[in-house]
């Protein structure tokens, strides 16, 4: 994916003690972040809490009001030019010129780069060879996608900047950008992923950084941010209304349906209590979907941090 060999043993992105405020209202508060070199770092957060922000002030578009910004070991708005020749940014809503042709938007980028990948290839690659002749605004909006991650990534790129970039994509293209992702790091090159889906965040990053109201809430890797609370807890997700009396289990537990089809025991998890619940389960004949011992799903852990309220 990549030929360039990073300059220095800098991280890709080091913010330290940010803040940023608009019209008086804290929307990054004292922050800290931290992506290395060939890592995935995953910046979830509800809506309206700092991901946007923190990410425009990485990409040299938002000064901010105190704190150090640092991409690439350059400061992203004094060495702009310098820093985004060696990034790659994937915006959620396009970025392309309405009235250009797939293959014309690619190929421009491209101009601009010392060591573009080919563009042809990098079509083929993303199953944009058929569109290269599309205008923009016909594409469909998952062509559209496919078309900003091949900008982002043209230029060879050290550090790549993903903003959701797999809204509206189906299955199998899904797939695709995850597979891409995966190269990206195994060729060295940092990414800063923004995302609502879970499973993606789980599956893809290194490290998970959970923001709300600008500030960092947890932080870790994925095994580490979903076990925390969850010490002596056994979660099971199969069919509702199974009948708990019929779950046999000392006195000192718990067991409770926290919400329809999820189950939750608590107590001192062995493998006796494990092989109980599967009987339990098995006699009722319910089928398990799901269990896990001393770990929630990591959409648990974000409701419990950030709220169950919609945003504005």
């Amino acid at each position: 994916m990549t030929s360039r060999t990073p300059g220095s043993a800098q991280p890709a992105v080091r913010l330290e003690g940010v803040v940023k405020t608009f019209d008086g209202v804290r929307a990054v508060n004292n922050l800290d972040l931290l992506v290395e070199q060939a890592q995935v770092v995953a910046l979830l957060g509800p809506n309206g809490a700092g991901k946007t922000t923190t990410v425009e002030m990485c990409e040299g578009f938002v000064r901010p009001d105190s704190g150090r910004v640092q991409v690439l070991g350059l400061d992203p708005i004094a060495d702009a030019g310098k820093v985004r020749a060696r990034i790659g940014v994937m915006l959620q809503g396009g970025g392309a010129y309405p009235g250009s042709r797939a293959g014309e938007m690619l190929d421009l980028v491209a101009a601009y780069s010392a060591d573009p990948l080919d563009p042809d290839w990098l079509l083929r690659s993303l199953g944009l060879e058929d569109s290269r002749r599309t205008p923009y605004r016909r594409l469909s909006g998952g062509q559209q996608q496919r078309l900003s991650l091949a900008c982002a990534l043209v230029g060879r790129p050290e550090l790549v900047f993903l903003d959701e970039p797999t809204a509206g994509l189906d299955a199998q293209a899904r797939l695709m950008v995850w597979e891409l992702i995966d190269a990206l790091r195994r060729d060295g090159v940092g990414v800063l992923l923004t995302t609502h889906v879970m499973d993606e965040a789980e599956e893809l990053a290194d490290q998970l950084v959970i923001i709300d109201h600008g500030s960092v809430v947890a932080a870790g890797t994925p095994s580490e941010v979903t076990s925390r609370g969850a010490e002596g807890q056994l979660r099971l997700t199969a069919p509702a209304g199974l009948d708990l009396a019929r779950l046999t289990l000392p006195d000192t537990f718990r067991v409770f349906e926290s919400t329809p089809g999820t189950y939750l025991v608590e107590g001192p998890i062995d493998p006796a209590v494990v092989a109980a619940v599967a009987s339990w389960c098995a006699d009722l004949g319910a089928l398990i979907h799901d269990i896990r011992v001393d770990q929630r799903s990591l959409e648990d852990v974000f409701l419990e941090l950030t709220g169950r309220e919609l945003r504005g």
